[in-house]
This record gives structure tokens, C-alpha cells and sequence, in this order.
């Protein structure tokens, strides 16, 4: 199994050695053209251009961040909604007749089982995907007898309650993994390499002018920068990174284990 934790660490450290290697570019690009152009003083109109580069940089870290870091909260809103759906729908199973009630209560325990396992197995893709399955498969053995159970009722009205619950229950899941799937397209990624590497070699060019050089100055820069886009990439794949959402899995587990007591 690939280990995708390391991924956005590769990222940040690709990026910030990638940065360096483009400010040296850009310094001694600068020093060719400086040491032909004698009379330059330093000053030119393209440090405008550069200005408007660097804050485009900006803003595209920015907004970057601001849409992981919203969807991030989603995921999290999204795992309190399914909870909630599961915990309505498993109150309402008590309107059901005694005989099929045992039953769906213990496919209900099973199902948040798989729902959790579903999660834990991640980054596992094929593990992930197989506990998926067992889900789906769970949800239609629940709705199936939850209809017969309806249909054998003595108070068929008392289910009109039951089935609405089961059904939100089941479209969260959807809802879910859309969640999880929803990432900026990959050229905002690339773009923002391209600016990064952009902005160094503008950086680095610029610095030519001036013949001594502290090293302090790049090296802060594609840190902070490298540091940046490593915490974007982790909080857009939060279940796979540093920063994850498991945290708020704890809402769900409390909810298994209040169905426990409740069977007791």
C-alpha cells in the first residue's frame, strides 16, 4: 500500500528545493545581463511587473487555502449529519413491531460498524472501497426489511416516520464521498508551482543587482512558501495526511456505543 502521508511532505520539499534552484537561475541570468548593461542603476519599470507577480502569488495562496480549508470544515459538518441521520433513524426503529425490530437494530449496529471501518481503512483505497461495498450492501438488507416490516405492521402509519429517516440516512452516505472527492482542479496545483518557481527566479534576478548576498532572505521565502502549500495539500486530503478529520469520528463511535447500551 502506497503511503500517502508522505505525499504532501514530497510536495512541500520538492517545492522548496525547486524554488532555490530557480532563484540560482534567475541570480545568474541577472548577473549576465547586469555585467553587459553597465550603466544600469537598479531601477526599472519592471519592478511594477514584479510586484503585481508576487501579490497574484498571494492571492492564489490565499484563495487556495481559504476553499481547502471550507471544505475541510465540511467534511467535518458532514460526518455530525451522517451521525445524526443514523441516531434518528435508529430511535425511530422503536415504532416498529418487536418481531423485526431486534433484527434491524442489530443491522443498524453492524452498518455503523462498516460505516467507521470504511474510514479507518483509509488511505487503503481497495480496503476502503471493499468496506464500501459492505455498506451499501447493509443499507439495502436494512430498507428491504424495513418496508417489509412496514408492510406486516400493525400501525402500517406509525412507519411513515421510519422510512423518510431511512432514506436521509442513506443519501448522506452519497453526499459523503462526493465530499471526499471534491478537490480544486489540478491546474491550480501546477499553477502554483509555476508562480513559486516563478517568483524566485524573478527574485533571484532581481538580486543580481546588488553584488553582495545573504542567503537568509530565499531561504525564508521558500520555506514559508513550501510550508504553505504542504499545509493546503494535507488539509484538501484530510484523510490521508498530517491534518485529519478522525477527530470527529468520535461523534459517530459514541453513537455505536450508545446503540450497544441501548441493546443491553
Amino acid at each position: 500500500m502506497m503511503n500517502f502521508t508522505f505525499i504532501p511532505i514530497a510536495v512541500g520539499i520538492s517545492l522548496f528545493l525547486g524554488m532555490l534552484l530557480f532563484y540560482v537561475m534567475g541570480r545568474r541570468l541577472g548577473f549576465k545581463h547586469f555585467n553587459k548593461d553597465a550603466e544600469t542603476d537598479g531601477k526599472s519599470s519592471a519592478g511594477t511587473i514584479e510586484a503585481a507577480i508576487f501579490a497574484l502569488f498571494g492571492l492564489l495562496i490565499a484563495f487556495t487555502f481559504s476553499g481547502a480549508a471550507s471544505r475541510f470544515d465540511d467534511r467535518r459538518h458532514l460526518i455530525a449529519e451522517e451521525t445524526n441521520a443514523i441516531g434518528t433513524a435508529y430511535l425511530r426503529l422503536d415504532i416498529v413491531d418487536a418481531d423485526a425490530r431486534a433484527e434491524l437494530q442489530a443491522l443498524f449496529r453492524r452498518y455503523t460498524d462498516s460505516r467507521l471501518e470504511y474510514y479507518k481503512r483509509l488511505p487503503d483505497v481497495e480496503a476502503a472501497q471493499h468496506e464500501w461495498n459492505n455498506s451499501m450492501a447493509l443499507q439495502n438488507t436494512i430498507w428491504t426489511q424495513a418496508v417489509a416490516a412496514y408492510r406486516t405492521q400493525t400501525h402500517p402509519s406509525a412507519c411513515v416516520v421510519l422510512l423518510p429517516a431511512l432514506n436521509a440516512m442513506i443519501d448522506i452516505t452519497t453526499t459523503r464521498k462526493m465530499a471526499m472527492m471534491m478537490h480544486p482542479p489540478q491546474i491550480i496545483f501546477v499553477l502554483l508551482f509555476v508562480f513559486a518557481y516563478g517568483c524566485s527566479f524573478i527574485a533571484g534576478y532581481g538580486t543580481a543587482r546588488n553584488p553582495s548576498h545573504r542567503w537568509v532572505h530565499p531561504m525564508v521565502f521558500a520555506t514559508m512558501t513550501a510550508i504553505a502549500v504542504y499545509v493546503i495539500v494535507d488539509i484538501e486530503y484530510p484523510r490521508f495526511g498530517v491534518i485529519r478529520v478522525d477527530a470527529a469520528d468520535q461523534i459517530l463511535i459514541e453513537l455505536r456505543d450508545s446503540m450497544n447500551r441501548k441493546a443491553e
